[in-house]
């Protein structure tokens, strides 16, 4: 008997638990935000009275880890983590701690309960480097990126030509306006499409997230060329010349015997 009631009741937390994770009426996710290497607290909403069992896991980088069991943390965790009741206490924190932490509480009167915190890791950008082609053909297209990968929360991006800020769109600016290029702040990608002379110049880009100061990349020249036309018009005339001399010497060879001596 008593076997069988304890199955109803875990049976009840689990069903408790599947409904509250669909309708979503128990889980409350709050954030936290603080600088690299400081402390951090992070709280259990769901924690109330004296609950049978309480789990914390932790999403990061696309995965899922059960960090904190029966009492117990996992080895990552034991040295600079303190559990209390209601809350974790973080000794100091790094960028890796990132994530999403959720508190997973079972108890016999009210079933299954969960709460979650975002945690970010406040990290100033380093600085960003500027990927941009030395030369681009007018009328093709012209990729230039941004890459900067400390930055947390992620940093937006902004674009240089020749020390002026770039708008997001080029036709708000007199400067810009003769150019045709697309921008996302988001990602640092600028592209010109097509490219034109006016698009030669000096670019480099910046990222800023509000932690600390924003960051410039190098600078990077970048030229435009029209399409050599008279070149490719003399490669093709060299290439028939090649070909003509290739098939009167054949020719030639074959009216004169060439090929029958060999054969005998």
């Amino acid at each position: 008997m008593a076997v069988a009631a304890m199955g109803w009741l875990w049976w009840g937390c689990f069903c408790a638990g599947l409904w509250s994770l669909i309708s979503g009426q128990s889980s409350q996710e709050t954030l936290v935000q603080v600088p690299e290497n400081s402390e951090a607290r992070l709280p259990c909403k769901a924690y109330q009275g004296s609950p049978r069992r309480v789990e914390w896991k932790f999403q990061g980088d696309g995965s899922t880890t059960l960090f904190y069991l029966d009492g117990h943390f996992t080895d990552p965790y034991q040295d600079r983590v303190v559990f209390h009741p209601n809350e974790l206490f973080f000794k100091s924190v790094t960028r890796k701690d990132t994530g999403l932490y959720i508190c997973e509480v079972v108890d016999t009167s009210e079933g299954y309960r969960h709460s979650s915190v975002r945690l970010i890791v406040q990290v100033p950008p380093s600085k960003p480097k500027a990927q941009v082609p030395s030369v681009v053909t007018i009328g093709t297209k012209a990729v230039l990126t941004c890459v900067e990968t400390d930055g947390s929360p992620p940093p937006t991006f902004t674009w240089f030509k020749d020390n002026i800020p770039m708008p997001q769109d080029p036709k708000t600016n007199s400067l810009f306006r003769n150019s045709s290029y697309t921008m996302d702040p988001k990602t640092g990608l600028l592209s010109f499409e097509p490219a034109m002379a006016y698009d030669a110049g000096d670019y480099y880009c910046q990222a800023d997230n509000k932690v600390g100061a924003p960051q410039k990349s190098d600078t990077v020249r970048m030229e435009t060329s029209e399409v050599n036309v008279g070149g490719i018009v003399a490669a093709v005339v060299v290439l028939l010349i090649v070909l003509g001399l290739v098939i009167f010497g054949v020719w030639f060879a074959y009216t004169r015997g060439f090929f029958s001596k060999r054969r005998e």
